[in-house]
């Protein structure tokens, strides 16, 4: 794959389609449900760990006060929740090529 763009959805479910060898319908379907069985495990405050990948979880972020950096005026940042994802030590040792 070209390291200058974006992996998509659509290159997910041809590398499933052309390594596993469903139809190109199924390993589209495949993919989605993937996805779906993540996004629903995180919504539903649930950690997902992908052995030798890393883990997804949710944090809980508390108000705080900003600034804008244009105007230098005080706004306050409400709470919310971010999106965390921890690298595994094996995929970080890839990265950096030593596996």
């Amino acid at each position: 794959m070209d390291n200058s763009r974006t992996l998509t959805r659509a290159d997910l479910a041809e590398s499933v389609y052309k390594e596993v060898g469903l139809s190109r319908n199924e390993s589209s379907d495949l993919v989605e449900v993937v996805l779906k069985e993540i996004s629903d495990a995180l919504i539903g405050g649930k950690t997902v760990k992908i052995s030798s990948f890393g883990s997804f979880s949710i944090r809980e972020k508390g108000q705080r006060i900003g600034r804008n950096p244009k105007t230098g005026v005080e706004v306050p940042i409400l709470p919310r929740k971010v999106l965390v994802f921890r690298a595994s030590h094996v995929l970080k040792d890839r990265i950096n090529n030593r596996a």
